[in-house]
C-alpha cells in the first residue's frame, strides 16, 4: 500500500465541495460558512463489530460510515452539509480497497448532498472508522428527543427490520434475500426527510439505529410520556416474513427491536398532517415507557453494545 500522505492525496482527488464550503480538504483544517447553529454528531465504525470485510465490499462500507452519520444530522432537523472522517487501516491492505471506500464514500456524499472536508490516517490492525457530520439549522430550533406531547402521532419514515433481518441472513451464511442484506450492508436513509418533519411541525425526532422501540424509549424519558405502538399499522415485507419463518423467529421483532435501519421516527401535533412519506405508527400517552397494542414488550428492545 502507498505511503500516508499519497493515500490521503488518493482518497481527496476531485471531490466535489459545497457552496458552503470555503476551504476542503489540504489544510490543518477546513472552512465552512453555514446558514445557521451548526449541528454536529460523531460514529465510530469497528471491523467486525459494524461490518466485516468478508460480508461488506469496500464501496459498501464507506457509503455505510456516510449514511449512518448523516442520519443523525437528519434527526436534529437539520440540513446535512460536510462530513470529516478519520481512517485507520492495515499496513497490509491492498491499496486497490482503500480506492473503493473513497468512491462508496464519495457515492453517498453525492446522494446525501454533503462535502467531504477532511479527516485523518492512521494504521491498524483492523479497519475502524470515525465519521464526523455536520449540518446546518437555517436558522431553525433543533427537533430534539424533548418536546412530545400527550396526543402527538408517532410516525416513522423509511424501513425497519429489515437490515436486522439481512444481519442475521448473513451470520447464517447466506446471501439471500437480497433485499435484506443489501439493507444491512448499506442503509437506505430517508434524506431530506429530516427537515421536511421539521418543517411539518415535529415535536420530537430520533433516528432508528438500535431498535424501534428502544429509540422511541429516548422520546419518552427525555419527553416525560409514554408511547403506544399499534403493530398493525407494519406490514411485514415477503423477504423478511421468510427469514421469520425459516428461523423460527417473530417477524415484528425485526421490526419494533431490530436495529440498524436509520429511518426516522418523529411525533407531530394531532392537528397536523403528516408529511408524504411518513405513516403513523401510534400514539404519545401518559406513562414513562414504549408499550405495544396497549401491553408491556417483554422481548429485547434493540441493541446496546455493553449489554
Amino acid at each position: 500500500m502507498a505511503g500516508e500522505f499519497e493515500l490521503i492525496s488518493e482518497i481527496t482527488a476531485d471531490l466535489a465541495l459545497g457552496a458552503d464550503v470555503r476551504l476542503g480538504p489540504g489544510d490543518d483544517a477546513a472552512v465552512l460558512r453555514p446558514a445557521g447553529d451548526v449541528v454536529v454528531t460523531t460514529d465510530v465504525l469497528i471491523e467486525n463489530v459494524h461490518f466485516k470485510r468478508s460480508w461488506s465490499s469496500a464501496h459498501q462500507i464507506g457509503r455505510k460510515a456516510v449514511a449512518v452519520n448523516v442520519s443523525d444530522v437528519e434527526a436534529m432537523g437539520a440540513i446535512p452539509s460536510a462530513v470529516v472522517i478519520g481512517l485507520a487501516l492495515p499496513k497490509d491492505l491492498d491499496q486497490a480497497w482503500v480506492k473503493e471506500f473513497q468512491q462508496g464514500v464519495a457515492a453517498e456524499c453525492e446522494q446525501a448532498r454533503v462535502s467531504l472536508v477532511g479527516g485523518d490516517l492512521s494504521s491498524s490492525a483492523h479497519v475502524a472508522i470515525s465519521v464526523t457530520a455536520l449540518g446546518n439549522l437555517d436558522g431553525r430550533a433543533p427537533v430534539t428527543r424533548v418536546g412530545a406531547r400527550p396526543g402527538d402521532r408517532v410516525a416513522v419514515c423509511g424501513r425497519l427490520g429489515w437490515a436486522a433481518g439481512g444481519l442475521l441472513v448473513l451470520q447464517r451464511g447466506f446471501g439471500s434475500p437480497k433485499d435484506l442484506v443489501a439493507e444491512q450492508q448499506v442503509p437506505s436513509v430517508p434524506y431530506g426527510q429530516g427537515r421536511v418533519a421539521a418543517e411539518a411541525g415535529a415535536t420530537a425526532m430520533i433516528d432508528v439505529s438500535d431498535g424501534l422501540l428502544q429509540d422511541l424509549g429516548h422520546i419518552c424519558e427525555r419527553s416525560g410520556v409514554g408511547i403506544d405502538i399499534d403493530s398493525s399499522a407494519f406490514a411485514v415485507p415477503d423477504g423478511l416474513a421468510r427469514v421469520a419463518a425459516a428461523t423460527g423467529k417473530n417477524p415484528m421483532a425485526f421490526i419494533l427491536a431490530g436495529g440498524e435501519d436509520h429511518a426516522l421516527a418523529a411525533t407531530f401535533p394531532p392537528d397536523r398532517d403528516l408529511p408524504d412519506g411518513w405513516r403513523a405508527i401510534g400514539l404519545v400517552g401518559p406513562g414513562a415507557q414504549v408499550s405495544v397494542d396497549g401491553e408491556p414488550w417483554t422481548s429485547p428492545t434493540g441493541w446496546d453494545h455493553f449489554a
